[in-house]
C-alpha cells in the first residue's frame, strides 16, 4: 500500500518506519524545514552546544519496549532532571529551592530540620487546609494538600503564567496527587528509564527515517485533497486544522523563547523556574546541562514565556477545559466519519503526551494497521 504520514516528528517517523518495514511505500510530509517536530535538536554554531530548539525534551519511561526501541536508533546516556526554582520564602526573602517539593525544600523554605515523619506531620497537620473536603479547583487542591505558603511560593504564580488564568479557574485534576516528597530525592521523574540521546533527538529520528521504503518531503504542506492519492493517511497535525477549522479553533498555549548566550556557566543547572508572577517568564533553560557528558565554555540559554496560541503560532499545550472539550467532541465526530485517515500524536488527538507515550501509541497504531490493513480514526481515543 501507499501510505502518507503527515508530520516528521515522533508519531510520523515511528509509524512510517514500522509500515516501511512491513513492505508499504511510505511518504512523510512536514511543513517545516527539518525533521523531528518539537523534539528537534541542533548544534549551536557559536558555542557547539546541543540545543533543544523548541524547549527541552527529557526522555523518561517505565516502558521497557519503548526504551529498547529508542536505544536501537540512538544511544541514550544517563540524565536526571533536577529542577530548581527561584521564589520567596514565608519571610519574603528570595531564595533558590529544589523541585519537586521535597524534604530539602521544606526544611530550607521553613528554616527547619525536620525528619521525614516530622515533615509529613508538619505539612498535613499544620499547613494543609483540611477545611477543603472536596477540592474542585487547582487552587483548592494545592491548598488542601500543601497549604497556602507552599502553594503561593511554588504553584500559584508559575501556574498563572503557564496557563494564563488564575488557579481557581483550573480543574483540580491538573494537580492529581500530593506534589511533595518527604525525602531528599530531587529527581523530577519517578520512571525506571531516564536519559538523553547522545547526539540529540533529530539524529535519532533521522535514523528511524533511514529506510529505503520511506520518502521524506520537507517544507511541504498537506492539503486534504491529497488524501485520495494514498491508501491510508496518518495525520499528526492539528485535529481542527485537518478540517480547516470549520467548527472553530481548539485552544492551545504556546511558548515564546528569548535566546541569549553566556561565557561560562550561567545558572548551574538545566532548568530554573521562576515562581513569582511579576517575573514575566516561567523559566530559564541552560542547554549545555542537558548534555552533561559534553564540555563547553560558552552557554546557550532560553527564557520561556507562555501565552495564548494564535493561528500563526506553534501550538504546545492543549487547554482541554470545558469549552475545548465540547468542541473536541464535535471534531472527533467529524474525524470518525472520515475514511482512510488515522489521527495520531499530541496535535492529532489533542492531548498532552510525553515522548514515551507518543512512541508507544505510534507503535500500537502501526501494529493495528499491519495486522488489519487499516486503522480507525483514533486508535487511542482523545476524549
Amino acid at each position: 500500500m501507499k501510505i502518507l504520514c503527515v508530520g516528521a516528528g515522533l508519531s510520523g517517523a515511528v509509524i512510517g518506519r514500522k509500515l516501511a518495514e512491513a513492505g508499504h511505500e511510505v511518504v512523510i510530509l512536514d511543513a517545516r524545514d527539518h525533521i523531528g517536530g518539537n523534539c528537534h535538536t541542533e548544534r549551536d554554531a557559536e558555542t557547539g552546544v546541543m540545543v533543544h530548539i523548541y524547549g527541552p525534551h527529557i526522555f523518561h519511561t517505565d516502558d521497557a519496549e519503548v526504551w529498547d526501541y529508542v536505544n536501537s536508533f540512538e544511544t541514550f546516556l544517563p540524565y536526571k532532571n533536577r529542577v530548581k526554582t527561584t521564589s520567596r520564602d514565608p519571610k519574603g526573602e528570595l531564595g533558590v529551592f529544589s523541585l519537586p517539593v521535597n524534604l530539602h525544600t521544606i526544611n530550607q523554605f521553613f528554616r527547619k530540620t525536620l525528619r521525614p515523619e516530622e515533615a509529613h506531620a508538619f505539612i498535613t497537620e499544620d499547613q494543609a487546609d483540611t477545611s477543603i473536603a472536596d477540592p474542585q479547583t487547582f487552587e483548592e487542591q494545592a491548598m488542601r494538600f500543601v497549604g497556602r505558603d507552599l502553594y503561593e511560593a511554588f504553584f500559584k504564580g508559575y501556574t498563572m503564567k503557564q496557563w494564563g488564568c488564575h488557579p481557581s479557574e483550573l480543574p483540580a485534576s491538573i494537580l492529581k496527587r500530593l506534589p511533595v516528597r518527604f525525602n531528599y530525592d530531587d529527581n523530577y521523574f519517578f520512571h525506571q528509564f531516564q536519559g538523553m540521546p547522545e547526539n540529540g533527538y533529530t539524529a535519532m529520528i533521522a535514523a528511524i527515517l533511514d529506510h529505503p521504503g520511506i520518502t521524506v518531503q520537507l517544507e511541504t504542506s498537506f492539503a486534504r485533497d491529497q488524501a485520495g492519492d494514498y491508501d491510508h493517511v496518518f495525520y499528526s497535525g492539528p485535529l481542527d486544522g485537518y478540517f480547516d477549522f470549520e467548527l472553530g479553533r481548539l485552544g492551545y498555549r504556546t511558548l515564546d523563547f528569548e535566546r541569549f548566550t553566556h561565557q561560562g556557566d550561567y545558572q548551574g543547572c538545566a532548568v530554573m523556574n521562576y515562581g513569582e508572577v511579576d517575573v514575566p517568564y516561567t523559566r530559564i533553560t541552560e542547554h549545555k546541562h542537558f548534555s552533561p557528558w559534553e564540555s563547553h565554555e560558552g552557554s546557550v540559554c532560553y527564557r520561556e514565556f507562555s501565552r495564548e496560541c494564535t493561528p500563526d503560532d506553534i501550538p504546545y499545550y492543549p487547554i482541554r477545559q470545558v469549552k475545548e472539550k465540547a468542541l473536541l467532541s464535535d471534531y472527533v465526530a467529524l474525524a470518525e466519519k472520515t475514511r482512510g485517515v488515522t489521527f495520531v500524536g499530541r496535535l492529532g488527538t489533542y492531548r498532552y503526551l510525553d515522548m514515551d507515550v507518543t512512541i508507544r501509541e505510534a507503535l500500537d497504531t502501526a501494529a493495528v494497521f499491519v495486522e488489519k490493513g487499516t486503522a480507525p480514526a483514533f486508535v487511542m481515543a482523545p476524549l
